[in-house]
């Protein structure tokens, strides 16, 4: 016999059935709220709401920059937590604005480069998957809300104090913040979307915003943030992640991810597709590309059949889509912001 570290766990994904699948033969009503309260367990929110404080919000700037107004304000999402906004309002005179909110992947910038701002002397690409995503919403017409999400930019751990929480302080990488939040029973994951619906419940704070008409959406761990949110919170009305969305045997199960993708025993009850049926009957519109290696689109393809049946069983098949894009793991604005619009749209 040969030892092989990968056998027992790719055994096991490849057997292992979730207890709460999508089954057709089903109650579907009952089979969503069993759903819904066993990812609010495992990924924590129910444990990270203890910790829950008031919101008060707190507005350090205010900037005209061309064609459109950008702020930045901060609130405490639970208590010693932290979290950084920037709101950007087109300058066209509307009393009110669809919302759109984004989220960057992996970046040393966090949610600097969703403003275009060089924070971490980064690169930055209208283009690509760390482009500047709140730009272009507030160029397209949009309110932009962006924030740093937990880990990133301006609230990534850092070796202070004579403390190591990074090998690479300037990297980034929210690993060490991943790990304490499993040993405390809650995940990164949970922590940003409670953060995400904390800062929706500040959007009534400004009376351009739109809160009947409210997307969100993300490139890479942005799109894997954006598609659990919307699963959490039915404000969220579009949901548009970009190459973060795929089966776990296609994705972080086949390849090595940060520890951040990861929710305890997800796979004992569910896939990532399962869980759209938390979205529908909301619009759903996942893009992947064709060459990513790292959300696989045979993990995709497969995936989003279950979504249709999904959709289809609530009566709105018409409300999901899935596009392709002939790229790889990429931001394509050529696709999203189309999809966003006709949605909006259709939204009414």
């Amino acid at each position: 016999m040969i030892p092989n570290g990968l056998l027992c766990h790719d055994t096991l994904t490849k057997t292992i059935k979730g207890k709460l699948a999508y089954d057709e033969t089903k109650d579907f009503r009952e089979w969503k709220a069993d759903l819904k309260a066993k990812l609010t367990e495992l990924i924590g929110l129910d444990v990270i709401a203890e910790n829950a404080c008031p919101l008060k919000m707190e507005v350090e700037e205010e900037v005209k920059m061309e064609g459109y107004t950008q702020l930045r304000f901060t609130f405490e999402s639970e208590i010693g937590s932290v979290v950084n906004c920037y709101l950007l309002t087109p300058d066209t005179g509307k009393q009110k604005y669809p919302v759109v909110i984004t989220l960057q992947g992996h970046n040393e910038s966090g949610v600097h480069s969703s403003i275009g701002d060089p924070w971490a002397h980064e690169t930055l690409d209208y283009d690509t998957g760390r482009g500047t995503f709140a730009i272009q919403a507030v160029k397209e017409g949009y309110v932009a809300l962006a924030l740093d999400q937990r880990g990133m930019g301006e609230r990534r751990a850092k070796n202070l104090d004579g403390r190591r929480v990074s090998l690479d302080p300037a990297s980034g990488n929210c690993y060490f913040e991943t790990q304490t939040a499993l040993l405390l029973g809650r995940t990164i994951l949970g922590e940003r979307c409670w953060d995400i619906s904390r800062a929706i419940d500040l959007l009534s704070n400004f009376p351009q915003c739109d809160l009947e008409r409210i997307a969100i959406t993300g490139n890479s761990g942005g799109g894997t943030a954006s598609y659990y949110a919307a699963c959490l919170d039915e404000r969220i009305k579009i949901c548009a992640p970009s190459c973060g969305v795929c089966s776990y045997a296609q994705s972080i199960l086949k390849y090595y991810h940060c520890s951040c993708n990861y929710i305890p025993s997800a796979s004992r009850y569910f896939d990532m597709f399962d869980l759209s049926g938390l979205i529908a009957p909301r619009r759903l519109a996942v893009l992947a590309g064709k060459y990513d290696t790292a959300f696989r689109i045979e993990g995709v393809l497969s995936g989003f059949e279950t979504v249709r049946k999904i959709y289809e069983s609530a009566g709105v098949k018409e409300n999901c889509r899935l596009i392709v894009s002939p790229k790889g793991h990429w931001w394509n604005v050529d696709l999203i912001w189309p999809a966003i619009k006709e949605e909006f749209e259709r939204l009414g």
